[in-house]
């Protein structure tokens, strides 16, 4: 069966049902990291959140692309204030505060992460492991983006910001990653098609 277009041209009903799977494949990454973030236990000035449990998810169970734009439509509301941070909060003073870095962070290692595990699914690789390396540089990426600009941001030095931004989330997010993993394996068994 085919479907016209607005500019009359006729696509494949199965082209036009594979960009909406896509798109609502994108939404629901979206919304997952959202609720994500507002699990949030506070410990001090970088709370406890599901979000490195919700964005490795995403990096495996969706296509480059869409895990990209996932993450890139997560900070854009944001940033224009739809409150999806930690601590249902919103707006580009979030992005440019102390834990700003970690969000900007989520960008650059979803790109670095999403890159790399392509690498080894074009290679035939894809188990536990390579979801592990993958979840692991993602994470290290925004810890070290939410390293730098706490410490730019807060006024502090290295040792101190690395106390506060990294070091109490390093065994939980492991843990994180590791349920992450398991997860998105199950749901990529279920719903093969989606890579």
């Amino acid at each position: 069966m085919n479907v016209k277009t607005n500019d009359n041209q006729v696509k494949p009903l199965a082209a036009t049902s594979s960009r909406s799977r896509s798109i609502a494949f994108t939404a629901l990454s979206i919304a997952i990291m959202a609720v994500s973030a507002w699990i949030t236990v506070p410990i001090g000035p970088v709370p406890f959140t599901l979000q490195m449990f919700a964005v490795t998810f995403a990096i495996l169970v969706l296509a480059p692309k869409q895990a990209i734009g996932a993450i890139a439509g997560y900070l854009a509301l944001g940033a224009i204030g739809v409150p999806v941070f930690s601590g249902m909060r919103g707006g580009i003073g979030v992005l440019l505060g102390p834990t700003g870095g970690f969000l900007w962070g989520y960008l650059i290692g979803v790109t670095l992460a999403v890159g790399l595990l392509a690498l080894f699914r074009r290679r035939g690789i894809d188990n536990f492991a390579v979801g592990m390396l993958c979840g692991l540089v993602f994470t290290a990426v925004a810890y070290a983006c939410g390293w730098f600009q706490y410490m730019f941001v807060a006024g502090v030095g290295p040792i101190e910001s690395f106390l506060v931004t990294v070091a109490p989330f390093i065994i939980v997010d492991v843990l994180k990653i590791a349920a992450a993993t398991a997860v998105a394996r199950t749901v990529i068994r279920a719903v093969p098609a989606n890579r």
